[in-house]
């Protein structure tokens, strides 16, 4: 789990690293009287692997399904680094995926679908952390919500499963493990991650991108401030950056109000669309992103060896 003091030492420096990065910030979109450019104006540098059937290998993306539900079609994925070994020892990146179908006037879409997702790929890689992609259960027809929680009991047992098997079967580092997510999959590293004190204690940091648990209401239960704000204590004083499009203020504001002493860091994406495509191109976002990830990981066990070299 995070360590307070190792953290201040080393999160003292993330705020710098983000304004190091160059990422544009809405009040020099002001300034320029500009809208902030579409993302089609960069084009990718990566590109995730497909999802494939078969066991899991170095630098190979697969399906998989826990044990309890092999009759249904409740599966999650799981991407092993292009590094990895028998027997070492690596980070873990656990991503849930946004709402979907969905599109809007920018040409963004989300499918919703965890064999879409791009964060954890992105933000590594491809190489130094496993990378987890895990599903919103809807138990009542057997398979993956594409759409919000699905049952939030049985998502928030299903996490908590995959993780324990990933790092029991996999070398994924238990002290280690960072919960992230797009849209809903940001919302989720609260309203999942921190559900109660059994799920709270598998995370040592968050990267929620695009929205997060309590700044507004939502159309499910315990959306509302004062549930949400339960979760936050549930919190601690593990490390968060927070990632939005445009501006990180009303997210700052709500945490702010809730009076929280856990440490944060904020950063824009630098474009106007609503996706996580941003991971998959050399922007300034990504630097800065994964500068955080390395930091709020170092220390931990990679490939037998002590964490916290330069990131990808």
């Amino acid at each position: 789990m995070a360590r307070p003091r190792e953290l201040a030492q080393s999160l003292s420096v993330l705020s710098a690293l983000v304004c190091a990065a160059g990422v544009v910030s809405p009040a020099h979109w002001a300034q320029a009287a500009d809208e902030p450019p579409d993302i089609a104006t960069v084009a990718p540098d990566l590109a995730p692997p497909p999802v494939e059937a078969g066991a899991p290998a170095a630098g190979k993306r697969v399906r998989q399904q826990l044990p309890a539900w092999a009759d249904t079609d409740v599966h999650h994925c799981l991407y092993l680094p292009t590094d990895w070994k028998p027997g070492s020892k690596y980070p873990v990146i656990v991503e849930y995926t946004g709402n979907g179908p969905y599109h809007n006037k920018y040409g963004d879409t989300c499918s919703g679908r965890i064999e879409d997702a791009v964060l954890g790929y992105g933000l590594s890689g491809g190489a130094g952390f496993i990378w987890l992609t895990l599903p919103c259960v809807d138990r009542a027809r057997g398979c993956n919500a594409l759409s919000w929680w699905g049952d939030v009991d049985a998502t928030v047992a299903y996490c908590e499963a995959a993780v324990k098997l990933v790092c029991a079967d996999y070398g994924g580092d238990a002290s280690a493990v960072v919960l992230m997510g797009f849209s809903r999959g940001a919302i989720a590293c609260n309203y999942i991650g921190l559900h109660d004190d059994s799920i709270s204690r598998l995370w040592c940091a968050f990267l929620p991108d695009s929205h997060y648990d309590g700044v507004r209401e939502w159309p499910y239960p315990d959306s509302d401030r004062a549930s949400a704000l339960v979760r936050l204590r549930r919190l601690g004083e593990r490390p968060t950056l927070v990632i939005q499009e445009n501006s990180t203020a009303a997210t700052e504001a709500y945490l702010r109000a809730a009076d929280t002493d856990a440490p944060f860091d904020f950063c824009t994406t630098g474009f106007r669309n609503h996706t996580d495509q941003w991971v998959l191109r050399d922007v300034p976002a990504r630097a800065a992103a994964r500068k955080w990830l390395h930091a709020v990981t170092a220390g931990h066990a990679r490939e037998g060896q002590p964490t916290g070299g330069a990131p990808p």
